[in-house]
């Protein structure tokens, strides 16, 4: 099954200029959605990680479903001001402007290896963010998977360069 067929193309979203590329229509297909999983559970194999965490909001969709095949437990890198408790919290740029995610204080462990999984990787800001999450909550970044690259805007290279494991479902261009 080619993934891509899945997946729709959206010029000018959020803003002009940006090519949004839409899971929507690859998780509303049954089979589509199933293959996706099951290729994300077969790429963490290459992985060592006792917890999953997902960056919100389509991030969730994959990795809470990969946790529970994986009985791994999940952690959510949410939006800021969304975690009731004590939280790290990283601001960071995304192609059109600026945010912020956090992490539970308590999420990780001290040494805990964590795979990172999200939907869409473009110039890497959001995953970076992320795995700078996982840092100071003194855990350490297994990898990364990620279900579509927009390896134009070479966000996997630059994670690559950086020393993390990166695993990609499908490749477009970004533009």
């Amino acid at each position: 099954m080619n993934l891509k067929n899945y997946i729709r193309s959206i010029p000018d979203y959020p803003k002009k200029g940006i090519l949004f590329r839409d899971i929507t229509t690859l998780i509303k297909d049954k089979n589509a959605f199933v293959e996706t999983i099951n290729q994300i559970v077969e790429r963490s194999k290459k992985f060592k990680f006792e917890k999953i965490a997902a960056i919100e909001s389509r991030g969730f969709v994959f990795a809470s479903a990969v946790s529970y095949i994986l009985n791994k437990p999940f952690i959510m890198l949410r939006k800021k001001n969304k975690l009731p408790a004590d939280v790290y919290s990283i601001d960071f740029e995304l192609e059109y402007g600026t945010a912020s995610i956090e992490v539970h204080k308590d999420s990780f462990g001290k040494n805990e290896n964590v795979l990172i999984i999200d939907d869409l990787i473009a110039t890497g800001g959001t995953a970076e963010a992320a795995a700078k999450l996982v840092k100071i909550s003194n855990a350490k970044v297994a990898g990364f998977i990620f279900v579509i690259n927009l390896f134009d805007l070479n966000g996997s290279n630059n994670l690559i360069k950086k020393g993390y494991k990166v695993e990609n479902l499908i490749d477009f261009p970004g533009h």
